[in-house]
């Protein structure tokens, strides 16, 4: 196994630090959902798409030699390790070697078609996750020399374009290096790189940007912004300035403000488009903010990024891809009502960017949108200051650390979560061994329990998170218990959203998949509605889980899929004739509460992440 490295002097130290990459194995419904990315689109892309093909610059070849083929690299490889798969890891390794034994004599490496920093920024990112997984020896230096080249080029040819805006990614390899070998020469690069980099704390710090942008600008591409919040806290870990950390939580707090959507994330149909739910939102920005994340809790320990992070991911990352996982959108929509080749209110994007298909509207998402759950699960859990652990993210999960003194724990997650209140935690351990577990305790959660060995333990939240420090036993166990309530969550013209545990809920709309195009050995679909979706829903002022009743079902292998919803919130509504269709989207909710003379219905309301089609903002009925 693997050290754990935290920040060298004169880095900051950070309260988390990353197990080794093959620390954490997934279990239940979350290998599952990682299979299920195996047998599709991750696991045969390379087979039919060109672009990461067999004659993509990535390999040798004369086809495609930017970001595509490090972007897919960036989900595949982390996906094949994660699951042990030989076949995934045998599609992998090509990549590697080829990327490998392409340094010059310079330094430099990758396609000679061009010399574009951004696309290798990406490369390294993967190779320090392949050197973690495997321990390649030649990973490390390979970096020195290529960061070499860097500071010696990069004051004549400074970061531009992409890679000006995006500095942050490059930042992540150089501190991992550093932290590895404590050369210092890398800390005069990580500098130059800071000094290059868009100044996304003097952004956030009095953020422009308040209006649906029309125009391109780095500063509001919407991906751009999902990397940037991490960017100014990977450089507070060198400048120590407080304000650049601070910059994390009010670049967040203003993007949503201004563009925040119902799902966790902010719209961006490329430009940032406001808190509009019919405004689109790019799948690349849904697995680049989700990482983001998991570098600021990283570096704050703090669980307001945590309760983020899973909101993403329980809700707008299944959103985009089929349950199949062989087709995704380019933009998902929160009132989403039908997915058609049709001109829509995007800032930019053009006639097909919300079809289900494998390369709608760019094809950057279809390259990028697998590292989503393969990060997520490799940072379920993180290392704690006094070799202790901290549980970051819920799901089912095995993680294999070193704790204490140096002895080796096993902790083993059962749980539904987040289709369930209980998380089980088991220790084994060879030896007994006095060590702090963090627990995340969720913000929406108002009296969460902790049990260890049945014994009720007391909860001191902070910073969102719950300490339990003791000397463990071999079979020690802990249950937590969140209780989950149904919560509205306000919306602009008086119409909500309702949340259970970290879960957004939808009026589902029946789905009429037609495909648009082959593109084989898969299809593009258009998704046309079968069922109203104009709802209004009655809902008490004062106590929203009053007027609804949860109702369970059994958890399927894939549970993000409307007929296998494993939750659903049966409520009344009325139609509302009045709210109808613009612009082949959901029009703007009527103000509420809103009159209906429609008949009353009872209706099923199913998890976001579960319905392609839906609308998760709606008004409120009065009558």
């Amino acid at each position: 196994m693997q050290g754990i490295y935290g920040n060298r002097a004169p880095l900051m130290a950070t309260p988390f630090n990353e197990l080794p990459l093959g620390a954490i194995k997934p279990e239940g419904w979350l290998r599952d959902q990682l299979s299920i990315q195996a047998n599709g689109l991750t696991g045969h892309l390379d087979e039919f798409w060109s672009d990461v093909g067999p004659n993509s610059g990535w390999l040798g070849g004369e086809g495609e030699s930017w970001e595509r083929g490090p972007y897919y690299l960036d989900g595949l490889l982390p996906l094949a390790y994660l699951l042990e798969d030989t076949e995934l890891i045998a599609k992998a390794q090509p990549w590697i070697e080829w990327s490998l034994s392409s340094m010059r004599d310079n330094g430099q490496f990758g396609p000679a078609a061009n010399d574009d920093w951004w696309s290798r920024i990406i490369m390294l990112k993967v190779l320090i996750q392949y050197e973690e997984y495997t321990g390649d020896e030649r990973v490390k230096p390979f970096l020195a020399s290529f960061f070499r080249y860097q500071l010696e080029e990069l004051p004549n040819r400074p970061l531009s374009d992409w890679a000006e805006a995006r500095g942050g990614e490059n930042l992540i390899s150089v501190y991992w290096l550093y932290n590895r070998t404590g050369e210092l020469f890398l800390l005069e690069l990580a500098q130059l790189i800071r000094e290059q980099t868009l100044d996304w704390s003097a952004i956030y710090k009095q953020f422009p940007y308040w209006n649906r942008q029309t125009a391109f600008d780095h500063r509001v591409h919407v991906v751009n912004v999902a990397m940037s919040f991490k960017q100014p806290a990977l450089s507070y870990l060198q400048t120590l300035n407080e304000e650049d950390k601070m910059a994390a939580y009010t670049g967040i707090k203003s993007v949503m403000t201004y563009h925040g959507q119902v799902n966790g994330i902010f719209s961006g149909d490329e430009w940032l488009a406001g808190t509009h739910p019919s405004q689109g939102t790019e799948l690349c920005a849904v697995v680049e903010y989700m990482y983001s994340l998991e570098q600021l809790i990283r570096i704050t320990g703090d669980g307001f990024f945590g309760d983020l992070l899973e909101k993403v991911a329980y809700n707008a990352l299944p959103a985009a891809i089929s349950s199949d996982w062989k087709v995704h959108q380019y933009d998902q929509q929160a009132n989403q009502i039908m997915c058609t080749h049709a001109k829509r209110n995007w800032t930019e994007n053009n006639n097909e960017a919300n079809l289900f298909g494998i390369e709608p509207h760019f094809g950057c998402c279809t390259a990028n949108m697998h590292q989503g759950w393969p990060k997520f699960t490799a940072r379920l859990w993180m290392a704690t200051e006094g070799a202790g652990l901290a549980a970051i993210s819920y799901a089912p999960c095995r993680v294999t650390a070193l704790v204490g003194s140096g002895t080796e724990a096993v902790i083993h997650v059962k749980t539904e979560y987040p289709f369930r209140d209980t998380v089980l935690i088991s220790v084994k351990l060879a030896l007994s061994e006095a060590f702090a577990m963090k627990l995340r305790i969720p913000e929406w959660c108002a009296s969460p329990t902790i049990l260890v060995n049945g014994e009720v333990c007391s909860v001191d939240v902070k910073q969102g998170f719950a300490t339990v420090s003791r000397i463990w036993n071999d079979g020690d166990e802990l249950q937590l218990q969140f209780p989950m309530k149904v919560q509205r969550v306000p919306r602009a013209n008086g119409a909500i959203g309702l949340q259970y545990g970290p879960l957004m809920f939808a009026v589902p709309v029946k789905e009429r998949w037609q495909k648009h195009r082959t593109y084989p050995p898969y299809d593009d679909w258009e998704v046309y509605p079968e069922s109203p979706w104009n709802y209004g829903v009655r809902l008490d002022e004062k106590d929203a889980s009053a007027s609804v009743q949860v109702e369970k079902a059994d958890i399927q292998a894939q549970p993000f899929a409307a007929e296998s919803a494993p939750l659903s919130l049966r409520m009344t509504a009325r139609r509302l004739p009045q709210w109808t269709m613009e612009l082949n989207s959901a029009g703007t909710p009527p103000f509420g509460p809103v009159s209906s003379n429609e008949s009353e219905e009872e209706i099923f309301l199913i998890p976001y992440g579960c319905a392609r089609l839906r609308i998760a903002e709606f008004p409120v009925i009065n009558n």
